[in-house]
């Protein structure tokens, strides 16, 4: 699609912000108004548009399309969104690991059990660990725990949530992420390490190296969207 505006700015109104294209208030996907809550995400998004070229790349609207999914799928039916999300806390990557006589449960153990530590503490739940990939579920006061938890999110943070916890495979990395000055780097190590722990044993595989580059930045912008949300 070629470019069809020249101006872009950012909208101020009773519910919050929107993005203006000649002085005219966009709408979502679905077709709702495009109303975020903060004028930092609201700036944001509008150098989203104001970076595009004479022809649009929609790849590159990513704060646009998460604020879309927030508002068009998120804020109808929330209750659909952390049903999801505490799905991923039954079955959480961080709590499946290897036989203890396998080498790469000591760095599993290193890596994942601060952060399920410290998600027990913040939540005052308890996890169940299991050695190897058979399924186990988690205590029902765990995930009840959890629900009401996620259940207190805006709209918005369970987008971002959704993304980081799917990236992740771990709504403890993903509640993680979204805390003030969270160490995105480290959680994103310790989501990917049992792929960066078959890279060492057998090499770097080009491909897999340029998806986990795109993940991580997908990562880092879901993360970075629910800041701005709340800024």
């Amino acid at each position: 699609m070629k470019r069809f505006y020249r101006e872009v700015a950012l909208g101020e109104e009773a519910a919050g912000f929107r993005v203006l294209l000649d002085g005219r208030a966009i709408r979502t996907q679905g077709g709702a108004a495009q109303v975020v809550p903060t004028a930092a995400l609201g700036q944001a998004m509008v150098m989203e548009w104001a970076d595009q070229g004479e022809t649009i790349d929609p790849a590159r609207f990513t704060f646009r399309d998460m604020a879309d999914y927030a508002i068009d799928v998120v804020a109808p039916d929330p209750a659909a969104t952390v049903a999801a999300l505490v799905g991923y806390a039954g079955s959480d990557t961080l709590c499946y690991r290897g036989f203890p006589d396998e080498p790469i449960a000591a760095r599993q153990t290193e890596q994942w059990e601060p952060l399920v530590c410290a998600a027990e503490a913040r939540f005052g739940v308890a996890f169940t660990r299991v050695s190897g990939v058979m399924p186990r579920p988690q205590p029902a006061a765990t995930l009840g725990a959890m629900l009401q938890h996620i259940a207190t999110l805006d709209p918005f943070a369970l987008a971002a949530l959704r993304n980081l916890a799917g990236l992740a495979a771990s709504v403890i990395i993903g509640l993680a992420a979204l805390e003030p000055d969270a160490p995105l780097g480290v959680l994103w190590e310790a989501a990917n390490l049992e792929e960066l722990w078959q890279a060492e044993l057998w090499g770097k595989e080009p491909e897999a190296e340029a998806r986990r580059a795109r993940h991580r930045a997908d990562f880092f912008n879901a993360a970075r969207f629910a800041e701005l949300a709340r800024a």
